[in-house]
């Protein structure tokens, strides 16, 4: 059983890869257009999602070559989830890095992957593609948080 509770025994930083890549629980909320008040310096969150997320699966449609189509997407680390603030409270990897556990509804506890959904903590049903909308108007698209 320690094997399937690997999250609970090991740091973020000595999990193995598929370990790691398993704790995403297929949220969305990373692939999620993010803009900065030229003001003020916050941080926006909007509901334009990434050209390359599957709105329905909430997952990237093309994970392993993802900077061949989006060069700036964000390579998640043990580091990272300390020095992103904006990672969502439900991030696995934020809540683990804060020695929390993981929610009830996360695919590790609950065996499923569609709990996230029905949990309605993804972005499903929420998000609308970058592709129908135009960049200079993503301010409209502004929301509270993820």
């Amino acid at each position: 059983m320690a094997d399937a509770l690997f999250w609970e025994t090991k740091k973020l930083s000595q999990m193995s890869h598929d370990e790691w890549e398993s704790l995403c629980d297929g949220c969305g909320k990373c692939c999620m257009h993010k803009l900065e008040d030229e003001d003020t310096g916050e941080l926006l969150f909007t509901s334009v999602a990434c050209a390359q997320l599957d709105l329905s699966a909430c997952r990237c449609k093309v994970y392993p070559k993802r900077w061949d189509y989006v060069p700036d997407c964000l390579t998640l680390t043990p580091q990272a989830t300390q020095d992103l603030s904006w990672l969502p409270s439900t991030c696995a990897y934020r809540l683990l890095a804060a020695g929390q556990a993981l929610p009830v509804w996360h695919p590790l506890i609950s065996g499923n992957p569609n709990t996230v959904h029905s949990a309605q903590v993804s972005v499903r049903h929420k998000a609308i593609s970058e592709c129908s909308v135009d960049a200079e108007d993503w301010d409209i698209y502004v929301i509270d948080n993820l």
